[in-house]
Protein backbone atom coordinates (compact mmCIF):
# COMPACT_ATOMS: atom_id res chain seq x y z
CA UNK A 1 0.00 0.00 0.00
CA UNK A 2 2.93 2.33 1.23
CA UNK A 3 6.10 2.94 1.43
CA UNK A 4 8.07 0.77 -0.97
CA UNK A 5 9.74 3.73 -2.88
CA UNK A 6 11.58 4.66 0.35
CA UNK A 7 12.34 0.58 1.60
CA UNK A 8 13.80 0.94 -2.11
CA UNK A 9 16.21 3.93 -0.67
CA UNK A 10 16.77 2.29 2.90
CA UNK A 11 17.97 -1.23 1.02
CA UNK A 12 20.20 1.19 -1.23
CA UNK A 13 21.89 2.68 1.16
CA UNK A 14 22.08 -0.62 3.50
CA UNK A 15 23.87 -2.07 0.26
CA UNK A 16 26.24 0.89 0.12
CA UNK A 17 26.76 0.59 3.64
CA UNK A 18 28.09 -2.49 3.74
CA UNK A 19 30.05 -3.18 0.24
CA UNK A 20 32.63 -0.86 -0.03
CA UNK A 21 33.06 -1.13 -3.29
CA UNK A 22 30.04 1.55 -4.27
CA UNK A 23 32.35 3.81 -3.09
CA UNK A 24 31.88 7.32 -4.11
CA UNK A 25 29.22 6.73 -6.61
CA UNK A 26 27.39 5.61 -3.63
CA UNK A 27 26.05 9.39 -3.06
CA UNK A 28 25.37 9.48 -6.97
CA UNK A 29 23.18 6.35 -6.78
CA UNK A 30 20.98 7.37 -4.07
CA UNK A 31 20.64 10.84 -5.66
CA UNK A 32 19.07 8.90 -8.86
CA UNK A 33 17.09 6.91 -6.86
CA UNK A 34 15.99 9.82 -5.19
CA UNK A 35 15.34 11.37 -8.20
CA UNK A 36 13.12 8.38 -9.59
CA UNK A 37 11.50 8.13 -6.48
CA UNK A 38 10.23 11.98 -6.84
CA UNK A 39 9.06 11.18 -10.47
CA UNK A 40 7.21 8.39 -9.06
CA UNK A 41 5.25 10.05 -6.27
CA UNK A 42 4.34 12.41 -8.64
CA UNK A 43 2.72 10.48 -10.68
CA UNK A 44 1.08 8.59 -8.30
CA UNK A 45 -0.55 11.59 -6.72
CA UNK A 46 -1.63 13.36 -9.99
CA UNK A 47 -3.26 10.46 -11.55
CA UNK A 48 -6.30 11.19 -9.53
CA UNK A 49 -7.14 7.82 -8.06
CA UNK A 50 -7.85 7.26 -4.51
CA UNK A 51 -7.03 3.59 -3.34
CA UNK A 52 -8.22 2.10 -0.19
CA UNK A 53 -7.93 -1.12 1.24
CA UNK A 54 -10.08 -2.25 3.80
CA UNK A 55 -9.91 -5.61 6.33
CA UNK A 56 -13.27 -6.87 7.12
CA UNK A 57 -14.33 -10.46 7.87
CA UNK A 58 -15.81 -11.57 4.70
CA UNK A 59 -19.73 -12.17 6.20
CA UNK A 60 -19.59 -8.35 6.06
CA UNK A 61 -18.89 -8.26 2.47
CA UNK A 62 -22.82 -7.84 1.27
CA UNK A 63 -23.15 -5.46 3.47
CA UNK A 64 -19.93 -2.92 2.91
CA UNK A 65 -20.06 -3.35 -0.62
CA UNK A 66 -23.52 -1.23 -0.08
CA UNK A 67 -21.67 1.36 2.48
CA UNK A 68 -18.84 1.53 -0.18
CA UNK A 69 -21.35 2.56 -3.43
CA UNK A 70 -23.58 4.72 -1.54
CA UNK A 71 -19.54 7.03 -0.20
CA UNK A 72 -18.88 6.73 -4.00
CA UNK A 73 -22.49 8.14 -4.53
CA UNK A 74 -22.24 10.94 -2.40
CA UNK A 75 -18.59 12.04 -3.51
CA UNK A 76 -18.97 11.64 -7.30
CA UNK A 77 -17.31 14.13 -8.85
CA UNK A 78 -14.64 14.71 -6.00
CA UNK A 79 -11.96 11.67 -6.60
CA UNK A 80 -12.21 8.66 -8.85
CA UNK A 81 -11.83 5.44 -5.80
CA UNK A 82 -10.57 2.33 -5.80
CA UNK A 83 -11.80 0.63 -2.53
CA UNK A 84 -10.91 -3.35 -1.92
CA UNK A 85 -12.59 -5.09 0.58
CA UNK A 86 -9.65 -8.03 1.89
CA UNK A 87 -10.73 -10.98 4.26
CA UNK A 88 -9.24 -10.38 8.03
CA UNK A 89 -10.72 -11.61 11.28
CA UNK A 90 -11.64 -8.35 13.84
CA UNK A 91 -9.96 -10.36 16.64
CA UNK A 92 -6.53 -10.57 14.57
CA UNK A 93 -6.47 -6.95 13.18
CA UNK A 94 -3.80 -5.75 15.98
CA UNK A 95 -0.99 -8.86 15.25
CA UNK A 96 -1.50 -8.11 11.13
CA UNK A 97 -1.74 -4.33 11.28
CA UNK A 98 1.36 -4.07 13.34
CA UNK A 99 3.20 -7.09 11.92
CA UNK A 100 3.37 -4.59 8.46
CA UNK A 101 1.82 -1.60 9.47
CA UNK A 102 3.30 0.83 6.50
CA UNK A 103 1.40 -1.88 3.94
CA UNK A 104 -1.48 -2.71 6.24
CA UNK A 105 -5.07 -1.68 5.45
CA UNK A 106 -6.32 1.80 4.79
CA UNK A 107 -9.16 1.04 7.10
CA UNK A 108 -10.10 -1.67 9.86
CA UNK A 109 -12.54 -2.83 12.03
CA UNK A 110 -11.39 -3.71 15.53
CA UNK A 111 -12.25 -4.69 19.33
CA UNK A 112 -11.61 -2.20 21.60
CA UNK A 113 -9.32 -3.90 23.65
CA UNK A 114 -6.98 -3.61 20.88
CA UNK A 115 -7.23 -0.16 21.22
CA UNK A 116 -3.99 0.39 23.64
CA UNK A 117 -1.88 -1.36 21.34
CA UNK A 118 -2.22 0.08 18.45
CA UNK A 119 -2.36 3.67 19.73
CA UNK A 120 0.98 2.75 21.57
CA UNK A 121 2.64 1.59 18.33
CA UNK A 122 1.59 4.97 16.49
CA UNK A 123 -0.88 3.30 14.25
CA UNK A 124 -3.42 4.74 14.22
CA UNK A 125 -4.88 8.22 12.93
CA UNK A 126 -6.97 10.80 15.78
CA UNK A 127 -10.67 11.43 14.57
CA UNK A 128 -10.50 14.92 13.19
CA UNK A 129 -14.23 15.48 13.68
CA UNK A 130 -14.13 14.32 17.32
CA UNK A 131 -16.60 16.41 19.27
CA UNK A 132 -19.02 15.57 16.64
CA UNK A 133 -18.63 11.65 16.88
CA UNK A 134 -18.57 11.99 20.28
CA UNK A 135 -21.87 14.07 20.05
CA UNK A 136 -23.70 11.35 18.25
CA UNK A 137 -22.75 7.91 20.09
CA UNK A 138 -22.78 6.29 23.23
CA UNK A 139 -20.77 7.57 26.03
CA UNK A 140 -18.95 4.35 26.94
CA UNK A 141 -18.76 3.83 23.33
CA UNK A 142 -16.70 6.95 23.20
CA UNK A 143 -14.62 6.28 26.17
CA UNK A 144 -13.83 2.56 24.77
CA UNK A 145 -12.41 4.23 21.67
CA UNK A 146 -10.10 7.12 23.38
CA UNK A 147 -7.35 7.63 25.35
CA UNK A 148 -6.35 10.27 27.38
CA UNK A 149 -9.50 12.22 26.04
CA UNK A 150 -8.07 11.67 22.35
CA UNK A 151 -10.48 9.97 20.32
CA UNK A 152 -8.67 7.56 17.93
CA UNK A 153 -11.22 5.05 16.27
CA UNK A 154 -14.64 5.95 15.26
CA UNK A 155 -17.12 4.05 17.66
CA UNK A 156 -19.37 1.18 15.04
CA UNK A 157 -20.84 -1.12 17.53
CA UNK A 158 -21.83 -1.64 21.31
CA UNK A 159 -22.79 -4.79 21.45
CA UNK A 160 -19.20 -7.16 21.76
CA UNK A 161 -20.35 -9.09 25.20
CA UNK A 162 -22.02 -11.59 26.08
CA UNK A 163 -25.01 -13.16 28.03
CA UNK A 164 -27.70 -16.02 28.28
CA UNK A 165 -29.30 -17.33 25.53
CA UNK A 166 -32.29 -19.62 26.15
CA UNK A 167 -35.12 -21.73 24.33
CA UNK A 168 -38.34 -20.63 25.70
CA UNK A 169 -39.79 -24.28 25.75
CA UNK A 170 -38.12 -25.32 28.68
CA UNK A 171 -37.60 -22.26 30.68
CA UNK A 172 -39.63 -19.68 32.47
CA UNK A 173 -38.68 -15.96 33.44
CA UNK A 174 -37.70 -17.24 36.88
CA UNK A 175 -35.68 -20.21 35.58
CA UNK A 176 -33.01 -17.69 34.03
CA UNK A 177 -32.77 -15.45 36.89
CA UNK A 178 -30.13 -18.32 38.70
CA UNK A 179 -27.91 -20.82 37.35
CA UNK A 180 -29.06 -23.05 40.06
CA UNK A 181 -32.83 -23.14 38.02
CA UNK A 182 -31.90 -23.10 34.44
CA UNK A 183 -29.03 -26.31 35.37
CA UNK A 184 -32.07 -27.91 37.23
CA UNK A 185 -34.27 -27.53 34.09
CA UNK A 186 -31.38 -28.94 31.53
CA UNK A 187 -30.80 -31.60 34.13
CA UNK A 188 -34.20 -32.35 34.27
CA UNK A 189 -34.53 -32.37 30.19
CA UNK A 190 -31.55 -34.41 29.46
CA UNK A 191 -30.06 -31.42 27.72
CA UNK A 192 -27.14 -28.85 27.82
CA UNK A 193 -26.31 -25.34 29.39
CA UNK A 194 -23.13 -24.65 27.54
CA UNK A 195 -20.06 -21.65 28.34
CA UNK A 196 -16.38 -21.65 27.47
CA UNK A 197 -14.34 -22.43 30.22
CA UNK A 198 -11.04 -22.77 28.57
CA UNK A 199 -11.09 -18.94 27.85
CA UNK A 200 -10.28 -16.13 30.48
CA UNK A 201 -12.84 -14.29 28.40
CA UNK A 202 -15.89 -15.75 29.56
CA UNK A 203 -14.64 -17.19 32.98
CA UNK A 204 -13.93 -13.68 34.40
CA UNK A 205 -18.01 -13.90 34.49
CA UNK A 206 -17.40 -15.75 38.03
CA UNK A 207 -15.17 -13.07 39.53
CA UNK A 208 -16.15 -9.85 38.30
CA UNK A 209 -18.23 -9.47 41.29
CA UNK A 210 -16.96 -11.30 44.19
CA UNK A 211 -15.46 -8.39 45.31
CA UNK A 212 -12.07 -9.55 44.76
CA UNK A 213 -9.08 -7.06 42.60
CA UNK A 214 -8.03 -7.43 39.40
CA UNK A 215 -6.94 -4.85 36.61
CA UNK A 216 -4.22 -4.02 34.42
CA UNK A 217 -1.03 -2.03 35.65
CA UNK A 218 0.37 1.89 35.54
CA UNK A 219 2.44 -0.02 32.66
CA UNK A 220 -0.27 -0.82 30.48
CA UNK A 221 1.40 -4.48 30.53
CA UNK A 222 0.72 -6.35 33.47
CA UNK A 223 -1.90 -7.19 36.00
CA UNK A 224 -2.64 -7.18 39.30
CA UNK A 225 -4.90 -9.78 40.76
CA UNK A 226 -5.49 -11.25 44.23
CA UNK A 227 -8.07 -13.93 42.92
CA UNK A 228 -6.21 -16.68 45.18
CA UNK A 229 -7.07 -14.47 48.48
CA UNK A 230 -7.71 -16.34 51.99
CA UNK A 231 -9.13 -13.44 53.34
CA UNK A 232 -12.61 -12.03 52.91
CA UNK A 233 -16.59 -13.07 52.61
CA UNK A 234 -15.75 -14.47 49.20
CA UNK A 235 -11.95 -16.65 48.62
CA UNK A 236 -10.79 -17.63 45.75
CA UNK A 237 -11.20 -20.99 46.82
CA UNK A 238 -14.47 -20.32 47.33
CA UNK A 239 -15.20 -19.37 43.51
CA UNK A 240 -13.07 -22.64 42.72
CA UNK A 241 -15.53 -25.16 44.19
CA UNK A 242 -18.28 -23.00 42.67
CA UNK A 243 -16.89 -23.75 39.31
CA UNK A 244 -16.79 -27.96 40.22
CA UNK A 245 -19.92 -27.78 41.67
CA UNK A 246 -21.27 -26.37 38.27
CA UNK A 247 -19.26 -28.81 36.09
CA UNK A 248 -20.88 -31.87 38.38
CA UNK A 249 -24.21 -31.08 36.76
CA UNK A 250 -25.54 -33.35 34.10
CA UNK A 251 -26.40 -30.40 32.70
CA UNK A 252 -23.88 -28.77 31.97
CA UNK A 253 -20.87 -28.88 29.63
CA UNK A 254 -18.05 -26.38 28.46
CA UNK A 255 -17.93 -25.94 25.03
CA UNK A 256 -16.46 -23.15 22.19
CA UNK A 257 -18.72 -20.70 20.92
CA UNK A 258 -19.07 -22.63 17.80
CA UNK A 259 -19.81 -26.41 19.42
CA UNK A 260 -22.55 -24.15 21.39
CA UNK A 261 -24.27 -23.00 17.94
CA UNK A 262 -23.94 -26.56 16.84
CA UNK A 263 -25.41 -28.16 20.15
CA UNK A 264 -28.76 -25.61 19.85
CA UNK A 265 -28.88 -26.23 15.72
CA UNK A 266 -28.83 -30.32 16.57
CA UNK A 267 -30.85 -29.70 19.70
CA UNK A 268 -28.86 -30.69 22.18
CA UNK A 269 -28.15 -27.12 24.12
CA UNK A 270 -31.19 -25.63 25.07
CA UNK A 271 -28.96 -22.57 26.85
CA UNK A 272 -25.45 -21.14 26.92
CA UNK A 273 -23.40 -17.81 26.84
CA UNK A 274 -22.71 -16.27 23.95
CA UNK A 275 -22.86 -13.45 22.15
CA UNK A 276 -24.90 -10.81 19.28
CA UNK A 277 -22.79 -12.85 16.21
CA UNK A 278 -25.08 -15.84 17.19
CA UNK A 279 -28.12 -14.37 17.21
CA UNK A 280 -29.03 -14.83 13.45
CA UNK A 281 -28.78 -18.73 13.64
CA UNK A 282 -30.31 -18.79 16.83
CA UNK A 283 -33.12 -17.75 15.73
CA UNK A 284 -33.23 -19.32 12.70
CA UNK A 285 -33.18 -22.35 15.06
CA UNK A 286 -35.22 -21.82 17.69
CA UNK A 287 -37.57 -18.82 15.68
CA UNK A 288 -40.11 -17.14 18.23
CA UNK A 289 -39.15 -19.82 21.23
CA UNK A 290 -35.52 -17.87 21.29
CA UNK A 291 -34.61 -15.91 24.26
CA UNK A 292 -32.11 -13.84 26.00
CA UNK A 293 -31.03 -12.21 29.05
CA UNK A 294 -28.29 -10.79 31.56
CA UNK A 295 -26.08 -13.85 33.29
CA UNK A 296 -28.20 -15.23 35.69
CA UNK A 297 -26.35 -15.53 39.89
CA UNK A 298 -24.64 -18.55 41.05
CA UNK A 299 -24.06 -19.89 44.02
CA UNK A 300 -20.56 -19.29 46.05
CA UNK A 301 -19.82 -19.68 49.50
CA UNK A 302 -23.55 -19.66 50.39
CA UNK A 303 -24.50 -17.25 48.61
CA UNK A 304 -25.88 -15.45 45.33
CA UNK A 305 -23.60 -13.58 43.49
CA UNK A 306 -24.34 -11.62 39.85
CA UNK A 307 -22.24 -12.93 37.17
CA UNK A 308 -20.18 -10.31 35.70
CA UNK A 309 -18.70 -10.32 31.77
CA UNK A 310 -15.75 -8.01 29.73
CA UNK A 311 -18.47 -5.53 28.01
CA UNK A 312 -16.53 -4.61 24.75
CA UNK A 313 -17.54 -2.19 21.40
CA UNK A 314 -15.76 -2.21 18.02
CA UNK A 315 -14.57 0.34 16.24
CA UNK A 316 -13.48 1.62 12.80
CA UNK A 317 -9.68 2.77 12.75
CA UNK A 318 -7.96 4.56 10.03
CA UNK A 319 -3.45 3.71 9.06
CA UNK A 320 -1.85 6.77 10.62
CA UNK A 321 0.60 5.52 7.44
CA UNK A 322 -2.22 5.45 5.03
CA UNK A 323 -1.36 7.66 1.24
CA UNK A 324 -5.06 8.85 1.38
CA UNK A 325 -5.52 9.44 5.05
CA UNK A 326 -8.04 12.12 4.68
CA UNK A 327 -10.46 10.03 2.63
CA UNK A 328 -9.57 7.03 4.46
CA UNK A 329 -10.85 8.85 7.44
CA UNK A 330 -14.05 10.27 5.42
CA UNK A 331 -14.90 5.79 4.34
CA UNK A 332 -14.86 5.34 8.18
CA UNK A 333 -16.47 8.01 9.14
CA UNK A 334 -19.28 6.72 6.53
CA UNK A 335 -19.08 3.48 7.78
CA UNK A 336 -19.88 3.82 10.88
CA UNK A 337 -22.28 6.86 10.57
CA UNK A 338 -26.15 6.49 11.70
CA UNK A 339 -27.52 5.48 8.58
CA UNK A 340 -24.98 2.65 7.98
CA UNK A 341 -25.03 1.82 11.77
CA UNK A 342 -28.83 1.10 11.37
CA UNK A 343 -28.22 -0.90 7.94
CA UNK A 344 -25.38 -2.58 10.08
CA UNK A 345 -27.82 -3.73 12.35
CA UNK A 346 -30.97 -4.82 9.86
CA UNK A 347 -28.45 -6.93 7.77
CA UNK A 348 -26.11 -8.41 10.23
CA UNK A 349 -28.13 -7.86 13.29
CA UNK A 350 -25.22 -5.57 15.21
CA UNK A 351 -25.86 -3.29 17.80
CA UNK A 352 -25.21 0.50 17.08
CA UNK A 353 -23.64 2.62 18.96
CA UNK A 354 -25.09 5.71 17.57
CA UNK A 355 -27.27 6.78 20.26
CA UNK A 356 -30.24 7.43 17.09
CA UNK A 357 -29.93 4.07 16.16
CA UNK A 358 -29.99 2.30 19.36
CA UNK A 359 -32.70 4.28 20.67
CA UNK A 360 -34.85 2.94 17.61
CA UNK A 361 -38.31 0.55 17.92
CA UNK A 362 -36.43 -2.08 15.80
CA UNK A 363 -33.36 -2.37 17.94
CA UNK A 364 -35.42 -2.64 20.90
CA UNK A 365 -37.64 -5.70 19.72
CA UNK A 366 -34.49 -7.61 19.66
CA UNK A 367 -33.65 -9.87 23.05
CA UNK A 368 -29.61 -10.70 22.26
CA UNK A 369 -29.15 -6.20 21.75
CA UNK A 370 -31.80 -6.07 24.83
CA UNK A 371 -29.71 -8.61 26.95
CA UNK A 372 -25.88 -7.22 26.46
CA UNK A 373 -27.29 -3.53 27.47
CA UNK A 374 -28.73 -5.33 30.46
CA UNK A 375 -25.61 -7.47 30.89
CA UNK A 376 -23.59 -3.87 31.01
CA UNK A 377 -24.47 -2.82 33.72
CA UNK A 378 -22.82 -5.64 35.51
CA UNK A 379 -19.65 -5.83 33.63
CA UNK A 380 -16.44 -3.78 32.98
CA UNK A 381 -14.04 -2.86 29.63
CA UNK A 382 -11.90 -5.79 28.58
CA UNK A 383 -8.81 -3.38 29.60
CA UNK A 384 -6.23 -6.55 30.46
CA UNK A 385 -1.96 -7.41 30.47
CA UNK A 386 -0.95 -9.88 27.77
CA UNK A 387 -0.43 -12.22 30.59
CA UNK A 388 -3.78 -12.74 31.36
CA UNK A 389 -5.14 -15.21 28.86
CA UNK A 390 -2.57 -18.36 28.89
CA UNK A 391 -3.02 -19.41 32.65
CA UNK A 392 -6.80 -19.81 31.98
CA UNK A 393 -6.76 -22.41 28.99
CA UNK A 394 -5.50 -25.11 31.75
CA UNK A 395 -7.55 -23.74 35.11
CA UNK A 396 -10.77 -23.59 32.96
CA UNK A 397 -9.97 -27.27 31.25
CA UNK A 398 -9.31 -28.48 34.96
CA UNK A 399 -12.58 -26.85 36.47
CA UNK A 400 -14.89 -28.70 33.40
CA UNK A 401 -12.86 -31.93 33.83
CA UNK A 402 -14.47 -31.56 37.61
CA UNK A 403 -10.15 -31.58 38.95
CA UNK A 404 -9.58 -34.90 37.87
CA UNK A 405 -5.96 -35.19 39.50
CA UNK A 406 -7.54 -33.90 43.03
CA UNK A 407 -5.37 -30.49 42.74
CA UNK A 408 -5.59 -28.46 46.08
CA UNK A 409 -7.56 -25.73 45.34
CA UNK A 410 -5.97 -23.05 46.87
CA UNK A 411 -2.44 -24.38 44.62
CA UNK A 412 -4.65 -24.17 41.60
CA UNK A 413 -5.53 -20.64 42.57
CA UNK A 414 -1.98 -20.03 43.62
CA UNK A 415 -1.24 -20.98 40.41
CA UNK A 416 -3.39 -18.98 38.06
CA UNK A 417 -2.89 -15.60 39.93
CA UNK A 418 0.96 -16.30 39.34
CA UNK A 419 0.45 -16.48 35.47
CA UNK A 420 -2.31 -13.82 35.57
CA UNK A 421 0.51 -11.44 37.07
CA UNK A 422 3.45 -12.82 34.99
CA UNK A 423 5.77 -9.79 33.58
CA UNK A 424 7.67 -11.86 31.51
CA UNK A 425 4.90 -13.11 29.43
CA UNK A 426 4.52 -11.14 25.72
Amino acid sequence: MKNKLLSKILMMLIFCTVFTGCGSNSQNNVKDLEESTQTEEVTEADDGVVTLTVWAEEANWEMLNKMIDSFKEAHAGEAEFEITLVQESDANTKDVLLADVYNGADIFPFADDQLNSLVAAGALAPVPNADEIKEVNLEDAVAAASINDTLYAYPMTADNGYFMYYDKRYFTEEDVKTLDGMLAVAEAAGKKLTMEWSSGWYLYAFFGNTGMEFGINEDGVTNYCNWNTTEGSVKGTDVAQALLDIAASPGFESRTDTDFLVGVQDGSVIAGVSGVWNEVEIRKAWGNNYGAVKLPTYTCAGKQIQMSSFKGYKMMGVNYYSEHKEWALKLADWFTNEENQTLRFMERSQGPSNKNAAASDAVSKVPAIQAVIAQSEFGVLQRVGNSYWAPFTEFGETMAAGNPKGKDLQELMDTLVEGITASAAN
